[in-house]
């Protein structure tokens, strides 16, 4: 099938993945058992044997060969654990196999590049960059590379869709918005770390990829400076605690972009960005729809790139419309309900 490439464009690979090294581990350590072991080789999916450690990777990311078989790739559907010689690339946006796939094919032209004199470790790969189809705003256009291995193994891969017939396919129009027009955009306070002995009930959310952002549970005590009659000052409450039904989104380091909905009254650190919804009321369904439509844009966005409010307000996020042009939020939830397993949220 002929690909016209002519207007792909380039991505740094550290701008799409979060990059993170296998563990060494020797022969003389490994004992047979059930967790997958990857290592530096061209065949096997990169599978050597099957051992008895702890996966230390997460599924649905793509390995990458830095010495040995360097720039072999190939995709890794459940956790497993991998060699010292192989690279882990956690995905910035969403990812099934049919994507995972595609970049691969890219990433294995780029091989002639490397070889055991020139390794490619984790700093060089993060500054490497891939040529990949893109939507007009400059984004990889995870369509396009979806529809395009379904359409060359259509029974091959049995993975939900980015872009199946109830998505993409019903909606007549998307459109760019600017953040500010969708959402009223908070900051974050400069929480000191408590020198709490007992856990408080208040959620406090960092810059991490896990457990819905939370890092730790504050007190009041935790969270506010009182004055010698007992009250806390004017601001404290208005800066440091924040009403629930939002999403918060992580602004800086290795976890830039990504979005959880809060259900419950929080407190955050500078890291994060309260997200409300303006001129609609926000549910959990809404807010899964745009969280996955903010987390395909973290690729945008890194340590020397942060997405502070002052430069979250020149962004823009695209949505699904209505036939008045409007964010189409009765769609979102309509489709997020649509989901196996969405009546759990």
């Amino acid at each position: 099938m002929y690909i016209n490439t002519s207007e792909w464009m380039d991505f740094k690979i550290g701008d799409l993945f979060t990059i993170k090294k296998g563990k060494r581990l020797t022969k003389a350590d490994m004992n047979e058992g059930p967790t997958p072991f990857i290592a530096a080789i061209d065949d096997n999916n990169g599978l050597r044997q099957s051992i008895d450690e702890t996966p230390i990777h997460s599924g649905n990311t793509i390995t990458v060969n830095y010495n040995g078989s360097v720039g072999e790739a190939f995709y890794q559907k459940e956790p497993f654990y991998a060699s010292d010689d192989v690279n882990v690339l956690y995905p910035k946006f969403v990812m099934n196999e049919r994507i995972a796939l595609f970049i691969i094919t890219i990433i294995r032209k780029e091989q002639y590049r490397f070889n055991y004199g020139r390794k490619w470790k984790s700093e060089r790969m993060g500054e490497s960059t891939i040529k990949l189809p893109s939507t007009p705003d400059g984004s990889p256009d995870l369509t396009f590379m979806d529809r395009f291995i379904a359409d060359i193994w259509p029974s091959q891969i049995n993975t939900d869709p980015i872009c199946d017939d109830v998505s993409l396919k019903s909606i007549k129009k998307w459109k760019d918005f600017r953040y500010t027009d969708i959402f009223i955009i908070r900051k974050g306070y400069y929480n000191k770390k408590p020198q709490h002995e007992i856990e408080g009930s208040i959620p406090f959310l960092g810059a991490t990829e896990n457990d819905n952002g939370m890092t730790d549970r504050y007190s009041y005590e935790d969270i506010f400076e009182y004055n010698r009659d007992g009250t806390t000052r004017p601001d404290d409450i208005s800066k440091k605690l924040f009403e629930p039904n939002c999403i918060a989104v992580v602004n800086n380091g290795s976890a830039i972009g990504y979005a959880y909905y809060q259900n419950e009254r929080f407190t955050c650190s500078h890291d994060v960005n309260p997200l409300y919804l303006k001129n609609h009321e926000l549910n959990p369904y809404i807010a899964m729809f745009l969280i996955t439509v903010i987390k395909m844009d973290s690729y945008r966005w890194n340590y020397g790139r942060k997405w502070r409010p002052k430069r979250m307000v020149e962004s823009t996020i695209r949505l699904p419309v209505d036939d008045e042009g409007n964010p189409d939020y009765d769609y979102m939830e309509s489709f997020i309900k649509s989901l196996p397993m969405s009546q759990s949220l």
